[in-house]
């Protein structure tokens, strides 16, 4: 066995990316502090091909060097909008027939592994502030609340750690299934 040479790989470059069809999945970013978190939710979003991420609040937005060192140029190939309040981008996203699901510890949550996205269902996913996680109005106005399972001492996983888990699940569900 050997490593690929990333030539071997046979990756797209931006122009053919963003022309190829995508997983009807948007990432929101309720009010995520760091900026090393955005970048590697625009990464994840590339590798998995999501339709979009949606910065909201305070979440920093591109171009910005914090944000370019855990993208790796992510941002040029993930389309992407600002919204002033989480609320505003979750109603746009209802509107455009999106099932909004925050990603949060919660009364009547789906653990992740029960989660079952209908054929051709468009889910948006709610991240929320590392220290505050989805905010109350947002979990109220969701469809639903999914859930990681997990079994140690900390009540939380990273907010990019997070990300990345809940698109391969979609991924695998929507895509590879």
């Amino acid at each position: 066995m050997r490593k690929l040479k990333n030539e071997e790989l046979n990756r797209p470059d931006i122009e053919a990316f963003k022309a190829t069809d995508k997983l009807p999945v948007v990432v929101v970013m309720d009010n995520v502090r760091s900026m090393h978190n955005v970048g590697s939710a625009f990464r994840s979003a590339d590798a998995f091909g999501i339709t979009s991420i949606a910065l909201c609040g305070i979440t920093a937005q591109p171009p910005h060097r914090e944000i370019h060192k855990t993208a790796l140029g992510a941002t040029e190939s993930v389309d992407w909008k600002y919204y002033e309040n989480t609320r505003s981008a979750c109603e746009v996203l209802k509107a455009e027939g999106y099932t909004i699901m925050a990603v949060e510890q919660a009364e009547g949550s789906i653990p992740l592994q029960d989660f079952k996205p209908i054929e051709n269902q468009k889910v948006a996913i709610v991240l929320g502030n590392e220290v505050f996680g989805v905010e109350d109005e947002i979990v109220e106005l969701a469809d639903g609340c999914l859930e990681i399972p997990q079994f140690g001492t900390k009540h939380s996983l990273n907010v990019s750690v997070t990300a990345g888990i809940v698109l391969w699940d979609l991924v695998s569900k929507m895509k590879l299934a």
